[in-house]
């Protein structure tokens, strides 16, 4: 193991005020579609199967029958996103006990809007940040973004041990239904996705701070795969890519990736005291677990992190993270595993000990 790693110092957490039991947007989309819905029990049955009873949504669910084109939700997702994004920002640099001054590096993702200057370069305005940041915004990795986000953030901190590096999440799916679209894959993402945003502060091993040690990572890419999840961008924006074949992608190829990751640390699964997991849906959960053999409770707080919120795409996984940081921290030595699969299609694993 590596005698200089970075660690993640804090882990917060923003979420819009506006906050919905599932069955009320399930009732707001069958009243919108309901000269069109010809199979109104396949959307009650699909959302019920999501396993998510409430969802945060960036503005009121009345506002989103006002909105009738990509210009106008990218305007609101810009708006919004600022807001929620400095929101969690500060939040976790309080936890980390650092100033907006400290802070050296900023990894920004969303995959749910797009600006040119980009979001992190609003916040640098917003938040007064050091005019010398370095600043990296990442689009199209979806759910996999946080991990993502925390990997890049550990490579900067292993260069740099002095410093600091943010890493902030920002999704806003609300925005990116498409009311037009019947489609059964987008039918699923109605009831599934949520809006939030979540940061991480990560430091350099020579900089004092509490957290996991961040040991390890591994990027694996799957060839080929490109139709298995992301996005078609068109002058009606976002339409959700979905398809049947991911929990058979998981269930074939997850185990061999992790289990060869942690060999090389000299480690197997049962080694492993934490698992924190992206809030994909149940059936890519349940392929997870199926894959790692994870059925006794391993992944809990993903299951309620997805009842909670939703899946947050790329937020997710940190959210997962707040809430074991938070409220269930592992003793002390404990091993880890932070992982979340996303367009590409691609996982991004890291090892981390408490």
């Amino acid at each position: 193991m590596p005698s200089e790693t970075a660690r993640i110092a804090a882990v917060a957490s923003a979420l819009p005020r506006y906050r919905y039991p599932q069955r009320a947007i399930t009732a707001a989309l069958k009243n919108h579609w309901h000269d069109r819905l010809t199979r109104p029990a396949l959307l009650d049955r699909l959302h019920e199967n999501s396993r998510v009873r409430y969802r945060y949504m960036a503005y009121p669910l009345e506002r989103y029958e006002r909105f009738n084109t990509f210009g106008e939700t990218n305007a609101a997702w810009l708006q919004a996103a600022q807001e929620l994004g400095q929101k969690a920002l500060e939040a976790a640099l309080r936890r980390a006990g650092l100033q907006c001054a400290e802070l050296d590096a900023l990894f920004v993702l969303s995959v749910t809007g797009i600006a040119s200057p980009s979001l992190d370069a609003r916040l640098i305005n917003r938040m007064e940040l050091r005019p010398d940041i370095k600043r990296t915004p990442m689009f199209g990795v979806g759910c996999a973004g946080g991990a993502v986000g925390l990997t890049r953030a550990a490579d900067y901190t292993l260069a740099y041990p002095e410093q600091t590096a943010a890493v902030l999440t920002v999704e806003l799916c609300s925005l990116t239904i498409q009311k037009s679209d019947l489609s059964v894959a987008n039918l699923i993402s109605t009831g599934l996705f949520g809006d939030g945003a979540v940061a991480a502060i990560l430091t350099g091993s020579r900089r004092r701070a509490s957290g996991p040690r961040v040991l390890a990572t591994r990027s694996v890419f799957y060839p080929g795969t490109e139709d298995i999840m992301g996005w078609e961008i068109s002058e009606h924006g976002f339409r959700i890519v979905l398809s049947p074949r991911l929990p058979e992608l998981i269930r074939c190829r997850l185990a061999h990736d992790l289990d060869a990751f942690l060999a090389g640390h000299n480690l197997k699964r049962g080694d492993i005291g934490s698992w924190v997991i992206h809030t994909g849906g149940p059936k890519v959960l349940e392929a997870i677990a199926d894959a790692l053999g994870l059925h006794d409770g391993e992944l809990e707080l993903s299951w309620r992190c997805l009842a909670r919120c939703g899946n947050l795409s790329s937020a997710s996984v940190l959210l997962v993270l707040e809430d074991l940081t938070a409220n269930h921290r592992p003793q002390e030595g404990t091993r880890g595993v932070i992982l979340a699969m996303g367009p590409g299609f691609c996982s991004e694993m890291l090892l981390i000990k408490w």
